[in-house]
């Protein structure tokens, strides 16, 4: 490093120390928050002995918590909402197949309407979620 008070050139070396520390306290605040983002509703499935299905591209889930919240991958939608936000989810796709994952506790007849819901928006194929029963 050249400290001479004649020479106006300037300074060709970069100091990266600053950039160091921005980068590891960046990296810090995503090691403590991605694991947080990954966590979701909590629903419990009922337990059923199947057979999986084949794993397709990016499937649509709608999911129906215990107090009867709807949610159509990731986002709040109210009842009333759910035909059209299916409709406009749908509108470009070949696949028109959605995964109905309900809490046990929900009522039937609030299953079974979300489900005349999803028919009228054309939707033919309904897949409900359940998890492997323990023998």
């Amino acid at each position: 490093m050249k400290t001479s008070k004649d020479t106006k050139t300037p300074l060709s070396e970069i100091n990266i120390i600053p950039l160091v520390d921005i980068m590891l306290v960046l990296l810090i605040i995503f090691m403590i928050t991605a694991p947080m983002m990954q966590h979701g509703m909590n629903i419990d499935v009922p337990k059923l002995t199947t057979k999986p299905l084949p794993a397709r591209e990016e499937p649509q889930i709608l999911s129906i918590t215990k107090d009867q919240r709807l949610i159509l991958n990731e986002k709040k939608i109210e009842i009333k909402d759910l035909k059209q936000a299916i409709q406009f989810l749908f509108v470009s796709k070949q696949n028109k197949e959605i995964f109905l994952k309900a809490d046990k506790d929900v009522p039937y007849g609030f299953v079974v309407t979300c489900m005349g819901l999803i028919r009228e928006a054309g939707i033919e194929k309904i897949n409900i979620v359940t998890k492997p029963q323990e023998e």
